[in-house]
C-alpha cells in the first residue's frame, strides 16, 4: 500500500474538544496534547523528507453548526490540501445535558454544506472521523439512540464525497473488549492518553502511513 499524502501537503485537523486537546490559541502552529499532535509527530518522524505541515483548529464544545459558522476563517483561508474532520458528539451531548438537540436532518445538512465548501473552493482531500461514545458512565448507553444515526450520516457522506473514513466508533468498541471503557475515555467521550494514541494510530493507518 502506498502513502496517500503528497509532498508539501497542508493537513488541517478540525473538530471539537477531542481535536482541540488544549491547544494554545495564540500559537497558529499549536497542535494541542491529543491525537492531532500524536499523529503529526509520528508522521513527521517517519517521513521528514515530505515537508508536510499540520494545523489544528479544533474548538472545545463545537457542534456541526459552530464548525460551519467558522469554516471560512478556520478552513478556507488556511488553504489546506487535506481536511480531517471529527464533529458530532456535542450535537448528541447537548440533547442530554441541556435539552438542546440537533435534529438529524440539520446535522446532515450542515455537515454536507461544510464538505461542499471543501469540494468547490479547495478541492482538498477529505478524511471523516466518526464521532464515538463508550458506555461509561452508564447513562451514555442511552446516547446511542441519538448518536448512531449521526454516525450513519458520516459514513454516507464519506461514501458520497469519496472521503477516507476513520471508523472510530467501531475501533473504540473493539478496544473496549481489551480494556474497560474508562481506560480509553473516562467519561465515554474524552480520550485518555491511550485513547488519543488509538485515534492517532487509526488515522495514520487510514492514510497508510503505518
Amino acid at each position: 500500500m502506498s502513502l496517500r499524502i503528497e509532498d508539501r501537503a497542508v493537513i488541517l485537523f478540525q473538530g471539537d474538544s477531542i481535536t482541540d486537546a488544549g491547544r494554545d490559541r495564540q500559537d497558529p502552529d499549536g497542535l494541542g496534547n491529543g491525537y492531532a499532535m500524536m499523529a503529526a509527530a509520528w508522521f513527521q518522524a517517519l517521513y521528514p523528507e515530505k515537508g508536510v505541515r499540520f494545523i489544528n483548529r479544533g474548538i472545545s464544545g463545537n457542534r456541526a453548526k459552530d464548525l460551519r459558522d467558522r469554516w471560512g476563517k478556520d478552513c478556507l483561508e488556511l488553504q489546506p490540501t487535506w481536511v480531517s474532520i471529527m464533529i458530532g458528539i456535542n450535537d448528541t451531548w447537548r440533547r442530554y445535558d441541556s435539552h438542546d438537540p440537533t435534529p438529524l436532518e440539520e446535522y446532515a445538512a450542515t455537515y454536507r454544506a461544510i464538505l461542499e465548501d471543501v469540494r468547490k473552493k479547495l478541492a482538498a482531500r477529505l478524511m471523516l472521523c466518526e464521532p464515538f461514545v463508550l458506555p461509561v458512565p452508564a447513562d451514555r448507553v442511552n446516547w446511542r439512540e441519538d448518536l448512531d444515526p449521526k454516525i450513519a450520516v458520516v459514513r454516507q457522506l464519506a461514501r458520497e464525497y469519496q472521503a477516507i473514513l476513520v471508523p472510530l466508533d467501531g475501533i473504540f468498541a473493539q478496544a473496549a473488549t481489551q480494556r474497560e471503557p474508562a481506560f480509553w475515555a473516562h467519561d465515554g467521550v474524552h480520550p485518555s492518553a491511550a485513547g488519543h494514541a488509538l485515534i492517532a494510530q487509526s488515522w495514520l493507518r487510514a492514510i497508510r502511513a503505518i
